[in-house]
């Protein structure tokens, strides 16, 4: 009997190239675009926020670093699409789309709130996967480290009154645009998803984190005290520094900004100036 031929029908050469810039399409948002830049920062998202919260760092950035912010499902334009069930499948699906940038720049990992556990999920998979570009630096804001149990008692199980109360207690100037009824029913999927995942997430031990770490933090942010967010120097065997912000946990978007974007040019300018490795 004669067998049929068997028929291959992974993409070829120009249909996985396409492929890959339509995934870097759908997660990267690059709003201030620096090609000539010597180094790449891809920015991760706060619970129920979006890439666009990361529109100010990028301009302020351009053109030394070129900066890409994350946009996970389920917001704005991804707005059809459920949420990720968890931050392990956030990290998942991130990691291919940074391990196939087309360049050769160092890569560099920014993240606040939820989207610094998410950068620190993703650093440990790059470092441990060959083949994928390792970071050079990963700076984590307003969140505690992993083994600080957390304390948001359910926030993604109350009623959307109960979510808000929790957003409250945060504080920062998020709550005045959710006072808009429309843009509170378009936001609360992604808000009450985000936090499904963060009270889901647990935290899988293994090595520290090769490379360099920057923890960054408001001085009156009720969810993550100073002494906790410096516990992150026991995450990295790289050298750790520590900044802290007059501000709540909103400090970054609060405060406008600059004196964050000029930390972490900084930081990533010292990294260029010794001549951080390529990918």
């Amino acid at each position: 009997m004669r067998v049929p031929a068997r028929v291959d029908r992974r993409p070829r050469g120009p249909d996985r190239g396409a492929q890959r810039v339509g995934e870097a399409r759908l997660w990267l948002r690059n709003y201030s675009p620096a090609p000539g830049a010597d180094i790449r920062l891809v920015c991760f998202p706060h619970a129920g926020g979006a890439a666009s919260a990361y529109h100010p760092m990028a301009k302020a950035l351009s053109p030394s670093v070129d900066v890409s912010a994350v946009q996970y499902p389920g917001r704005q334009d991804r707005r059809t699409e459920p949420c990720a069930e968890s931050l392990a499948e956030l990290a998942d699906r991130i990691v291919p789309v940074l391990s196939a940038l087309d360049d050769d720049r160092p890569l560099a990992l920014f993240g606040h709130s939820m989207g610094a556990t998410v950068a620190y999920e993703v650093a440990r998979r790059l470092e441990r996967s060959a083949g994928t570009p390792a970071p050079v630096l990963v700076l984590l804001s307003g969140r505690r480290p992993p083994h600080h149990a957390t304390q948001l008692g359910g926030v993604h199980l109350r009623d959307d009154a109960g979510v808000l109360r929790e957003l409250s207690f945060l504080g920062g100037s998020v709550m005045e645009a959710l006072a808009d009824p429309e843009l509170l029913e378009l936001v609360m999927p992604a808000i009450r998803g985000d936090y499904r995942a963060v009270e889901t997430y647990v935290h899988v031990p293994g090595p520290p984190l090769r490379c360099p770490v920057v923890a960054l933090t408001g001085d009156a942010d009720p969810r993550a005290s100073v002494a906790e967010v410096e516990d992150w120097r026991e995450y990295t065997t790289g050298t750790f520094g520590l900044h802290v912000f007059p501000g709540g946990h909103f400090y970054l978007q609060d405060r406008g900004g600059d004196d964050v974007h000029e930390t972490v040019r900084a930081h990533l300018a010292g990294l260029t100036a010794r001549g951080a490795g390529p990918r």
